[in-house]
């Protein structure tokens, strides 16, 4: 358990965490000289029968609300301290405010200092206590009395605080990656950088190899500590030290706002979507491209307020709005935030992160609109089910689990859960069972259209496939459904080409006469076929209609396309295959040179330097320098080929 204080300059935070636990939070000689808390402080507190719970002390003056920020992130509860003889003080409303945006539902209000003042002076502070925590995520909390000086009330506190403890359940690890906000770097003599802070979720363990984000610097852990003791692992709602160590790693590698996290989760972002609740009590409307503070973990980042220019954000009002930061920082789903003004001097407005990984464009399209209203659910089952309704062109499923922060086995249940269908591979996409039907549907009728429309045509590209299917999907993901129907017989695909099962493009009269006169002259094949402008010499035609129809026809294999010139029947490129194999025969090793297989060929040297390089391109030789060998049997190499189509 986290426990963080909050409160007023000089009402007891740090004496009271000194009084529970023993340890003095106050570090700094400035701290010390001043008398006030400038830095976040950290202590512990061993519970009976096993466990820590840690002390976050957070200064209390105005000036240091930044510290007070990142101390807070990431706690479980939060001690409110208010002195017995200030009472209510204006950082007593403003920490409280900042609790309640960050969604701090458990705490206890302490009243400190009691023995400066009469009774009767507790009774009424705590009834201005319970009047401020009406209508806050701390409302109803209990309120106890004590003096840090004359121990009065303390082992009742105490007690409270670890009887508190034992209710909270622990935070999950399963599912979740590792994540841990730094707040404090530091060096040590022969052990090098430790960093301290809080772990969000998952498990580390010592010997684990995990990234600085977001400099994207590699480390492995090479320590644990846990309340100054040494551990094998730290977990999701600890406080600990990380001692660090990388080839590219150094003390200036990271600092307060960055994370040490599995590197899955290293997605920096410069804009998010967020539900944006804006303080009641703040007087000022805000409005489009307003400047802000950004206060999310331990990280504190210059921002713009982005929402449609005609609007605004009145105190009180909640809304999903976007946020455009000016240094990218670590943000996944749910996360908490707070939003301070560009004068660091007012707190403006809190929320929750929706999306992450927000887009710039299109920003308030019914669709995106749809999906984010998806993406604020909490739950990511309901979530990406809303969001698979809302994307008829599928769900990018890489930026889903890392947005809600889910390893593959807790992915893959959701998956199996919401029965979707997963396509593609380096960029996987999720759609519905009745989306997948349907674009089943959708490809058969383009190809019987394409083939209706365009008889010559030997099909479709996959590439073009989404565009003239109106979908914006990624051409593997959409190739997944192709090669489903090609094995089902229902489509036939030929290298990038897809079409009907046994739709010849030259099945039509004018096509097979023309190839009936060329047919003869390809079979003319000693030394070489002629090539096509000779074809078209011969038969005293124009030469594109010739070009066209060899073209079509060896997209199916016959004949086979050597270069943009020559066309060769299967049987003659068997015929110089034998040939290659006798001139490798005949040579040192089986390495032969192109003036050996013209030799055996009898077709002039350019003539056999073009064979060679066809038969390279189709992998049945190999050219090393002025040699060639043979890399395996023609046979092989011809059936690795699409339905025998080559293409240069």
């Amino acid at each position: 358990m986290i426990i963080a204080t909050a409160g007023h300059i000089d009402h007891g935070k740090t004496l009271l965490v000194r009084a529970l636990t023993g340890v003095d939070t106050d570090r700094l000689p400035e701290e010390k000289i001043r008398g006030i808390s400038i830095d976040l402080g950290f202590a512990y507190l061993a519970v009976p029968g096993g466990g820590l719970i840690g002390f976050v002390d957070v200064p209390g003056h105005e000036r240091f609300i930044r510290n007070m920020l990142a101390g807070v992130c990431g706690i479980d509860a939060a001690l409110l301290v208010v002195a017995a003889d200030d009472g209510i003080m204006p950082q007593t409303v403003e920490h409280l405010q900042i609790l309640d945006l960050l969604g701090v539902s458990r705490g206890i209000a302490v009243i400190t200092k009691i023995d400066r003042v009469p009774a009767a002076r507790v009774a009424e502070v705590r009834d201005a206590i319970a009047t401020v925590l009406a209508g806050t995520s701390l409302e109803g909390s209990p309120v106890m009395a004590v003096s840090a000086l004359t121990g009065d009330g303390m082992e009742a506190l105490r007690a409270a605080i670890i009887a508190d403890a034992g209710k909270l359940a622990a935070r999950s690890t399963s599912g979740h990656r590792f994540r841990f906000a730094v707040d404090r770097v530091f060096s040590i003599t022969g052990s090098g950088t430790v960093v301290t802070g809080s772990g969000f979720s998952g498990k580390a363990r010592v010997g684990d190899q995990l990234l600085c984000s977001p400099g994207n610097v590699p480390v492995r852990v090479r320590s644990i500590q846990v309340g100054k003791k040494s551990a094998e692992a730290v977990s999701a709602g600890e406080r600990c030290a990380l001692n660090l160590s990388g080839p590219e790693f150094s003390r200036e590698s990271i600092e307060r706002g960055h994370w040490v996290l599995d590197p899955a989760l290293h997605h920096p972002t410069s804009r998010i979507d967020v539900q944006l609740n804006a303080l009641p009590a703040e007087g000022n409307v805000l409005r489009h491209w307003m400047p802000a503070y950004l206060h999310l973990g331990t990280a504190a980042v210059t921002a713009r307020i982005a929402i449609r220019r005609s609007e605004a954000l009145r105190p009180g009002e909640s809304r999903i709005v976007q946020l455009v930061l000016d240094h990218p920082i670590g943000a996944l789903h749910g996360d908490r935030f707070v939003l301070r003004d560009h004068g660091a001097t007012r707190t403006l407005a809190g929320g929750v992160v929706v999306d992450p990984f927000a887009p710039a464009r299109n920003r308030h399209s019914p669709q995106r609109l749809q999906v984010l209203t998806a993406l604020a659910e909490a739950s990511p089952q309901a979530a990406l089910q809303g969001q698979v309704d809302a994307s008829p062109d599928g769900v990018a499923l890489d930026a889903f689990e890392t947005a809600f922060n889910l390893d593959a086995d807790a992915a893959g249940a959701i998956y199996r859960e919401l029965g979707l269908v997963i396509l593609g591979r380096a960029r996987r996409i999720a759609i519905a069972a009745a989306v997948r039907e349907r674009l089943r549907a959708k490809l058969l009728a383009e190809v019987v259209a394409e083939h209706r429309d365009n008889p010559k045509s030997m099909g479709i590209e996959r590439a073009y496939l989404a565009r003239r299917l109106k979908i914006r999907m990624s051409e593997a993901a959409l190739s997944q459904l192709v090669d489903e129907l090609a094995a089902e017989g229902k489509l036939q695909v030929s290298g990038t080409l897809v079409r009907r099962p046994g739709h010849d493009a030259t099945s039509n009269p004018a096509d097979e006469k023309l190839w009936l006169r060329i047919l003869p002259l390809l079979q003319q094949d000693t030394p070489l076929p002629p090539t096509v402008r000779e074809i078209t010499a011969s038969l005293k035609l124009q030469e594109k209609p010739v070009r066209d129809l060899l073209h079509r026809k060896s997209r199916s294999g016959e004949p086979m396309k050597v270069s943009d010139e020559r066309f060769f029947l299967r049987a003659t490129v068997l015929r110089l295959a034998r040939l290659v194999e006798d001139a490798a025969a005949g040579a040192d090793a089986g390495k032969f040179t192109a003036a050996e297989f013209r030799n055996h060929s009898g077709a002039g040297r350019n003539h056999s330097i073009e064979i060679l390089e066809y038969f390279d391109r189709i992998g049945y030789t190999q050219r090393l320098g002025d040699v060639r060998r043979i890399r395996r049997p023609i046979e092989q190499a011809l059936a690795a080929l699409p339905n025998a189509a080559v293409r240069k």
